[in-house]
């Protein structure tokens, strides 16, 4: 059989050589008829080509042409971070990282092959309809060899007939319909990648320790024991009757050692108070809004009278039963006031409180100091703004540190160290002395005005002057003229004279006073007929200052004349009265009817341009007032230990006008 096959092939390719020659013989035929045709223009075309070169190329030699230049291609990231740093939890440190990852890919795209032997490609060739190819492995070798032969036979019989290898295989391929009958064309663009950037971040883990310990039965034992003599102890605690003094001064220093000896809560304390804050902004934010924003339109159509915005009110619980005893704005920290809790009802003295708030959060103290006995006054360094000195219902004065931790009074005096016998009703700061020692005065019911000094973390005082009431005669022994002592209320230091002060007396006389002096006094002013709540200078006019009383009465005066230049009745007992820091002709007082009154001697010399009620209860009495020295708002504290903020309307803080011929002082430029 073998030879058979071999000599039925041998004329097929005898006829397939001959193919190929008849071909070429045609070829040629074409070839000469072409060229025949060119005409005239087949010079030109066999002429050579010159190479035309740029002027500015370079001319190198057939040595420079043949140099050799290697350009190593390496597999590194240009792009790729160098600096990644890792927490290593075994050395429990950061350490840089040494392997980087230097795979950049520029284009990838999921493909649809599948291989052909595969299921899904048999079922989609069993849609298509395509015939399934013979496995390799279910023929012989002599089937092969016959399909190859037969095959073959039907190429060359197909090139004898003329025909194309394309439509060979049409005929032995069924056609495969497309499956998208438009003119369809796929195109691929590759587009430069930038390079990507990642940022990650590990925070550093909680410390921790390993503790290990061993317990005896004795050990167990012994805490057993100790936890019922703990309890035993309480129980006693709770049985025996503790008054309520008692209860109120030793139950706030326990709290305070335990604060401290906690180390937990002064962590957080400081990220407490912040988030505390600004809860307290987005809860008040509305408030805050009016307190930055707001102003009454309505001012223009009342002429010349205005009106005050309650904003904020502050109060706590502790500080509920007493009143508001002293008002004091920060000089540093604009939104920072300190408020000093007692009670002016003298069969119902207790405690005090100091409390300090912010603006920023009305819903609690920044700082909080419980004192044994009422706070009467106090004021805050201009220079040291964390030194406060307080003045106390015992006659006690002390200084409060802000800055240290201890809730107890930096230095305070003593019966030794030659403090009051009665009431200190005000302090205020001085320059200090020729030694740069802190100094301060106090003015008291005992009728002493003293200066104290701080000199080694100790109070030392001066007696200033002596306060003396007038007798008449025939009240002593044989009709001799009997000298008893005045009783201080208030005082007030003059700005630009140092040595110039102002005393008022319950028995309704304000004298001026010179620290030089102790024996005497400068004037006497017959005020008022009741005690005088209240004196203060002018803080634009070096002349003038204003007194207020509980005879209803406010006036101002200048102070090288006796009688007063403006008297205003109120209707009610006056309890404060203080100048506006923007304008020398506008001032506000309190009364005792729960009413604000605002005057602007500029507008109008004889009515309040604002009269308002700013307390709810009828019997509620406003006792202090105190306006900002930067922001257009007022602070006003009654009796039962609530300090408002009112917002003052624009008819209410005018500025005045200036005078070409007079200078322009320094504080006209606040609000």
């Amino acid at each position: 059989m073998p030879t058979r096959a071999k000599q039925s092939v041998a004329p097929v390719l005898a006829q397939k050589q001959s193919v190929p020659k008849q071909t070429k013989a045609t070829s040629r035929r074409r070839d000469e008829d072409d060229s025949t045709d060119m005409g005239d223009g087949a010079d030109e075309w066999t002429q050579a080509k010159t190479l035309v070169k740029p002027p500015d190329q370079l001319e190198l030699t057939e040595a420079e042409l043949k140099e050799e230049f290697t350009r190593i291609l390496t597999a590194n990231n240009p792009h790729a971070p160098q600096n990644i740093v890792r927490y290593s939890f075994k050395e429990r440190a950061y350490k840089p990282i040494n392997i980087v990852d230097q795979l950049a890919v520029h284009f990838s795209m999921d493909g649809n092959m599948l291989h052909k032997d595969s299921d899904e490609a048999r079922r989609q060739r069993a849609r298509t309809g395509v015939i399934e190819e013979a496995a390799p492995g279910d023929t012989t070798e002599t089937g092969d060899k016959e399909t190859d032969k037969e095959g073959k036979s039907e190429f060359l019989a197909a090139v004898e007939e003329g025909g194309d290898s394309a439509e060979v295989a049409s005929r032995s391929k069924k056609e495969r319909k497309l499956t998208n009958q438009f003119n369809f064309s796929e195109r691929s663009s590759q587009t430069f990648n930038n390079p990507l950037r990642e940022r990650a971040s590990q925070t550093e883990p909680p410390p921790r320790a390993t503790f290990s310990a061993t317990a005896s039965q004795w050990d167990i034992y012994d805490a057993y024991i100790e936890e019922l003599q703990k309890q035993e102890k309480l129980k006693e605690k709770q049985k025996a009757p503790v008054s309520k003094k008692d209860e109120e001064f030793h139950s706030r220093p326990k709290l305070l050692i335990s604060e401290f000896q906690s180390d937990d809560i002064s962590k957080v304390e400081t990220a407490s108070k912040i988030v505390e804050r600004m809860v307290n902004q987005n809860t008040f934010d509305d408030i805050t809004q009016d307190f930055k924003y707001f102003e009454d339109v309505a001012d223009e159509f009342r002429d010349q009278n205005g009106t005050l915005l309650p904003l904020w009110k502050f109060q706590y619980d502790k500080a509920k039963r007493l009143a508001v005893t002293a008002l004091c704005w920060n000089p540093k920290y604009k939104d920072l006031f300190a408020v000093g809790h007692g009670s002016y009802d003298f069969l119902k003295q207790s405690r005090g409180m100091m409390l300090f708030y912010t603006l920023k959060n009305p819903s609690y103290p920044e700082y909080s100091y419980n004192t044994e006995s009422g706070i009467m006054c106090l004021d805050i360094h201009k220079d040291h703004p964390y030194l406060v000195a307080v003045g106390f219902y015992d006659g006690n004065v002390a200084i409060y540190n802000l800055k240290s931790n201890s809730h107890q009074p930096k230095v305070i005096s003593s019966a030794k160290s030659g403090k009051h016998t009665d009431p200190v009703w005000q302090v205020k700061w001085q320059k200090d002395d020729l030694d740069k020692n802190l100094n301060f005065f106090s003015v008291s019911s005992d009728g002493r005005v003293v200066s104290w000094t701080i000199i080694k973390n100790e109070l030392v005082h001066t007696d200033v002057i002596r306060l003396t009431a007038e007798a008449s005669t025939g009240d002593g022994v044989e009709g001799l003229l009997l000298k008893t002592n005045g009783s201080g209320t208030s005082f007030d230091f003059h700005r630009q004279i140092d040595y110039l002060f102002l005393v008022g007396t319950e028995e309704g006389k304000i004298h001026k006073c010179s620290k030089a002096y102790s024996s005497q006094f400068l004037d006497t002013f017959d005020a008022h007929s009741m005690a005088v709540d209240a004196v203060r200078w002018n803080p634009f006019h070096p002349k003038v200052f204003i007194s207020c009383s509980s005879d209803w009465t406010v006036k101002i005066w200048e102070h090288n004349i006796k009688t007063p230049m403006f008297v205003f009745d109120l209707n009610s007992a006056v309890g404060d009265v203080a100048w506006a820091p923007y304008s020398s002709t506008v001032f506000a007082a309190v009364t005792t009817d729960g009413k604000v009154h605002v005057y602007d001697l500029s507008v109008n010399k004889y009515e309040a341009l604002c009269q308002q009620a700013i307390v709810a209860k009828k019997k509620t009495k406003l006792t202090h007032i105190e306006f900002n020295p930067v922001y257009p708002v007022i602070n006003v504290g009654d009796d039962r230990g609530h300090v408002t903020c009112l917002k003052l309307s624009p008819n209410l803080r005018k500025m005045p006008k200036v005078h070409p011929e007079l200078p322009v002082i320094a504080n006209s430029h606040l609000w």
